[in-house]
């Protein structure tokens, strides 16, 4: 097996929320607040291979698009490091680090918000690599149209705004985006969960195209557990910020080890089925505050010993 271009060891991500003043004064009193910490990502270990396709899935809160951003270097990560083509990146110099920010592109899970609405497509997709030097600024105009006929949109729409579009065609700009600089690794963060069914089949079928063509890597975040299984080599389930099981697709789905991950796939639709009866998990998430000592899922397992 080759060796891993990306590894996560020993992640953890944690958003303080600082004390505003009157609590802050309330303290001089003996009231004795605290800043909370919310823990959205625990001590997380994980590699990936050159084109491979990690599906990351869990429940909403579970933590996955966070450590999708820790990856994509948009959140530095609170405790552990990452490692980049076997250096890491809190080790590397300016120039390395700028070289590993654009190898790694996030395309993220709202299209509509996350293009500006008031630059148009040309500027979308092909200012980022005039500024970082990929292509001249005279080359920008054919460097978008390539950009756009890569990802099966028509390039005379490259002057209109991105509200003048489809979902699904707003999704494929923002592929085009990542792209655009020339990405080894894809984040994708629900890049299909805001489309319908036959739009999403469309866009997951560009994005094994581009695999194919650009030997291109992916972790793709998801909770549609259908859309992962038929996208990825290897699943990665989360709860409550931490990793509860990984392995190849077809062992996952095939027979699930962790009562957590049991849980989630034994609750899929699914149109052969019959006379299935649903058991939802009893009990809430606990809270990401104060989350439960061991492992997090004991609250809700119905393998635990009192």
């Amino acid at each position: 097996m080759s060796a891993p271009i990306l590894t996560l060891d020993g992640v953890s991500k944690r958003f303080v929320k600082p004390l505003d003043a009157a609590s802050k004064f309330a303290n001089l009193l003996g009231a004795g607040y605290t800043e909370q910490v919310v823990h959205a990502v625990d001590g997380v270990d994980l590699s990936v291979t050159q084109g491979e396709v990690v599906g990351l899935v869990g429940e909403s809160g579970c933590g996955k698009s966070t450590l999708g951003r820790v990856v994509a270097g948009i959140h530095p990560p609170s405790a552990g490091r990452v490692s980049w083509r076997g250096q890491f990146t809190d080790e590397m110099d300016a120039q390395q680090r700028r070289a590993a920010t654009l190898a790694i592109q996030m395309i993220f899970q709202d299209p509509m918000s996350s293009l500006n609405p008031r630059l148009r497509v040309t500027d979308i997709v092909g200012e980022a690599p005039v500024v970082h030097g990929l292509v001249g600024k005279a080359q920008q105009d054919a460097y978008v149209v390539e950009m756009l006929e890569r990802v099966g949109l028509d390039p005379s729409y490259r002057r209109r705004y991105p509200h003048q579009f489809s979902g699904g065609q707003r999704a494929r700009i923002g592929i085009a985006r990542a792209l655009a600089v020339n990405p080894q690794f894809l984040v994708c963060d629900e890049s299909v969960a805001a489309l319908d069914v036959s739009i999403q089949a469309q866009v997951l079928n560009l994005f094994m195209k581009l695999r194919d063509e650009l030997n291109l890597t992916y972790l793709f975040i998801s909770h549609d557990l259908s859309v992962v299984r038929h996208l990825s080599d290897r699943v990665v389930i989360m709860y409550l910020g931490r990793v509860v099981e990984a392995a190849p697709a077809s062992e996952l789905f095939k027979g699930p080890q962790h009562p957590y991950a049991q849980a989630l796939l034994a609750n899929v639709p699914s149109i052969t089925a019959r006379k299935k009866r649903f058991a939802p998990l009893k009990g809430e998430i606990p809270s990401p505050l104060h989350p439960p000592p061991g492992c997090h899922f004991h609250p809700r397992c119905p393998q635990a010993m009192a």
